[in-house]
């Protein structure tokens, strides 16, 4: 047996164990991307390096063979940064989105491209979900919505934007009809409850959203009914009062309660609401709204300060969304705040450091060439964009599916588990810090199940050891040198073809979204 240190812990392992085994079998955690358990080390990402007393340079945890006495150290900062810059080299010649364009046009951050290709596919009830996970009135604003998510669309450049506003309300529509509309599940109560202030479309996106975390909401409003601005009449011939209150209804069907014509300042303080809530959230709208009271808030340009991202205000356990903290001439963006201050404000309810939403790292596809174009829109469906044939109803089901499949699929398939992406983010490593060459758009769809892309390949040789284990008869290799190797397939043959029946396996072992799914929804 053999003793070493890693992070101050004695450890006994086998001769012939790696460092990277050895920690692991202490708990530690050292990332990865070129190595899976049971695959031979192929020491290529440099994410796995540690700190090894009397070694000179940082060694991969991967391939390297404990030694009596090691001491190791995996969480230095000098081994960070070293981490971090193998992450940049990796990325400063990635090609492809991590999210597609609409979703960060999306104020409420909705999974756009999901909804669609479950619309595409007829699977009405999953993209109802994808929807209400991150839009709380999803009918309404599919009404009244200037549609920024249509406008950033890459499909614009080649002829005309998908109608993403359109088919969300088309999925709102179809699940309003049913008899019981899609409730999202709601976690058993904490006990805690918060008081939201204002009944307009923060307010509500709050409560809905803070209900399915199980905490009690109480919404008040100096008006009779819950709407706010979204019962102004102007609004009426775009937004009918019953669907607005339908989807109103949907909320507080989750459990939240409301109360009209209560006013803060004159029915009740908020050193009140304070006594009797664990947590108050101020969604009262702009200066013209704001109650007829000094809050003992810091203010700024007449608005609410808030605490970077996280919604928080100058007295502890109070947030402020919506118009309270600056114009929100968007009816989606009031919807997102709420959301977004949700977030900060179950992170406060439950003891956490109050950090709002975390942003996930994001890759950019950038500027196509013609030539990269046509094989970066291949798949999509080639007509022109449609409107419905009746603009009151919205899209029949026929044309819900054709204008879903225009949808060019711009994020990645493999954005929810792939290890580049979360070490990026954790590491908070940049795209832009190494200007690689750019290296051409391709996409090889050859095979029946699967695409490659190999602008996201990291070289890692992961599929080259799943061949090789089938006994396939062809298989795949490398060639090139230094930063122009790249995966190729045996005797010129092509790639995607080459894996066969390998391919689904190539998937699951690859660290990107290099090897995905054509058809992976979820």
């Amino acid at each position: 047996m053999i003793t070493l240190t890693i992070d101050n812990q004695k450890i006994q392992v086998p001769a012939g164990t790696t460092v990277l085994r050895a920690a692991r079998d202490l708990g530690l955690t050292i990332p990865t991307l070129c190595y899976q358990d049971g695959f031979k080390p192929f020491t290529s990402c440099m994410v796995c390096v540690v700190e090894i007393d009397g070694y000179p340079s940082l060694m991969p945890s991967c391939g390297l063979p404990v030694d009596e006495g090691m001491v190791v150290r995996t969480g230095t900062e000098k081994v960070l940064q070293a981490r971090r810059a193998a992450l940049e080299l990796l990325l400063s010649d990635h090609i492809g989105d991590c999210e597609g364009p609409c979703r960060f046009g999306c104020p409420a951050g909705m999974d756009i491209p999901q909804m669609i290709r479950h619309i595409a596919a007829g699977n009405l009830h999953k993209a109802v979900r994808i929807v209400k996970r991150d839009i709380a009135l999803p009918g309404v604003l599919g009404r009244i919505c200037p549609a920024p998510c249509d406008k950033v669309c890459r499909r614009s450049v080649q002829d005309s934007a998908v109608s993403i506003c359109l088919l969300k309300r088309y999925v709102a529509d179809i699940d309003m009809k049913l008899p019981v509309p899609y409730r999202p599940d709601c976690l058993s109560s904490t006990g805690k409850k918060v008081a939201v202030i204002g009944g307009g479309p923060c307010g509500l996106a709050a409560t809905y959203h803070l209900t399915q975390r199980g905490h009690q909401c109480v919404v008040f409003d100096k008006n009779e009914c819950p709407g706010g601005m979204l019962r102004s009449g102007s609004l009426r011939e775009k937004l009918p009062l019953e669907v607005l209150d339908r989807e109103i209804g949907l909320i507080f069907d989750l459990g939240g309660k409301f109360q009209g014509s209560r006013e803060l300042g004159r029915d009740f303080s908020l050193e009140e609401l304070r006594e009797e809530f664990d947590a108050v959230f101020l969604a009262f709208g702009e200066a013209a709204n704001r109650p007829p009271i000094s809050l003992p808030l810091e203010m700024r340009e007449d608005k609410i300060h808030t605490l970077g991202n996280t919604y928080q205000t100058s007295i502890n356990g109070v947030f402020a969304g919506g118009g309270a903290i600056g114009s929100r001439r968007l009816c989606v963006r009031a919807v997102a705040d709420g959301k977004e201050a949700a977030a900060a404000i179950d992170q406060f309810l439950c003891g956490l450091a109050v950090k709002g939403i975390e942003r996930e790292f994001n890759s950019r596809l950038g500027e196509l060439t013609e030539e990269e174009w046509a094989k970066f829109a291949s798949e999509a469906e080639p007509r022109d964009r449609i409107e419905p044939d009746d603009t009151k109803t919205g899209f029949s089901a026929k044309e819900a599916e054709i204008e879903a499949r225009r949808c060019l699929h711009c994020d990645c398939r493999k954005k929810k588990n792939c290890a580049l992406r979360r070490l990026s983010t954790e590491l908070k490593a940049l795209s832009g810090t190494y200007k690689g060459g750019r290296r051409p758009y391709a996409r090889l769809g050859g095979h029946p199940e699967v695409f490659f892309e190999p602008g996201k390949c990291i070289q890692c040789g992961l599929c080259i050891q799943v061949l090789k284990r089938s006994g396939a008869l062809q298989g795949l290799t490398f060639r090139g040198r230094g930063f122009q190797v790249q995966l190729a397939a045996a005797l010129d043959q092509s790639i995607d073809q080459v894996v066969g029946k390998t391919a689904r396996q190539c998937v699951e072992v690859c660290p990107t979204g290099a090897w995905a799914l054509k058809h992976e929804t979820e």
